[in-house]
């Protein structure tokens, strides 16, 4: 009997072990996995500036009010003060992105009206294509600081790239504005063809997140 109990014992001891090493390679990975949502936050918001202390319209527009050189700045800048602006309007909305390639048979555009249907939605891109975004918004307000677009990348659920750009700074307009960014390059290569999921999202310098939405990228060899 007491060789079995030993047995027994041993074999508890072994089970033991291996829940334990089991537990500690599961934190392991929740640990990464937390490293990795944190690199992803900081690649929106290093980019080189710090954000000014926030000022609503109102205060701009009354600063320096006896300076008549800087209040044409500020007019040439904000434009002509608004009237009733319908407050059942959000503060920034962000109507449409399109991806402006020169050798693209057809625009390629995002409508942000309906995310549901964006999300079922699979623009394609020939590998290795140039393209550039451009972000089509209006302000409703009060000036909005330090607007930027970030999106991460997805394949089979592992992040494969992320890209941020610096909007600006913009005050309230009637018309819709417009943010063009720099040249971009599709991925390219054999084993860069496929479905991509791309998560973006449009905040600004006080962590607003104005607008979030996955939207899929069909990579191909050609445009067909």
């Amino acid at each position: 009997m007491l060789g079995v109990d030993a047995c027994e014992f041993g074999g508890q001891v072994l089970e033991l072990l291996w829940l334990t090493m089991c537990y500690r390679g599961l934190m392991a990975d929740k640990n990464e996995l937390a490293m990795k949502e944190e690199e992803e936050e900081e690649e929106e918001t290093n980019l080189g500036y710090t954000p000014p202390a926030p000022k609503s319209l109102k205060e701009i527009q009354e600063q320096d009010k006896d300076d008549e050189s800087l209040l044409k700045y500020k007019q040439m800048l904000l434009g002509d003060p608004l009237g009733a602006v319908d407050a059942s309007l959000p503060w920034l909305q962000v109507l449409r992105i399109a991806l402006l390639c020169d050798e693209a048979p057809e625009p390629i555009a995002m409508d942000l009206s309906d995310l549901a249907a964006l999300k079922k939605t699979v623009l394609v891109m020939k590998e290795g294509a140039t393209f550039r975004l451009k972000i089509y918004f209006k302000v409703n307000r009060e000036i909005i600081s330090g607007l930027r677009y970030h999106h991460v990348m997805k394949r089979q659920g592992i992040s494969v790239g992320k890209k941020s750009y610096m909007i600006g700074s913009y005050g309230p307009k009637l018309e819709v504005q417009e943010f063009e960014s720099p040249t971009d390059e599709a991925p390219k290569g054999l084993m860069s063809l496929g479905r991509y999921l791309i998560r973006s999202r449009v905040i600004d310098d006080d962590k607003n997140v104005h607008l979030q939405w996955e939207w899929n990228l069909d990579v191909k060899k050609s445009w067909d």
